[in-house]
């Protein structure tokens, strides 16, 4: 998602909430919702991880003051027989 912010690696943003941050990423580098989301729930294939725990709370995951923010495709599978 390097092309929405001019291609920097990381921004810095406050949030305290998935959501908040993905208010705050549209609000400085517009294209991030629809990249995100779908309707008012985060898009499928895509994951949250903060503090390199994924969040099981989607939009309602709470971001502690510092931490830090990764948006992962998600990863599905297992083990094959």
């Amino acid at each position: 998602m390097r092309h929405l912010t001019a291609d920097a690696r990381s921004v810095e943003l406050e949030a305290t909430t998935v959501r908040a941050l993905i208010d705050q990423l549209e609000l400085h580098h517009p294209g991030f919702r629809d990249a995100l989301l779908d309707g008012e729930r985060l898009r499928s294939g895509l994951a949250i991880a903060i503090d390199g725990v994924t969040t099981t709370n989607g939009l309602l995951g709470v971001i502690p003051p510092g931490a830090e923010v990764h948006i992962l495709p998600a990863i599905g599978g297992g083990l094959a027989s």
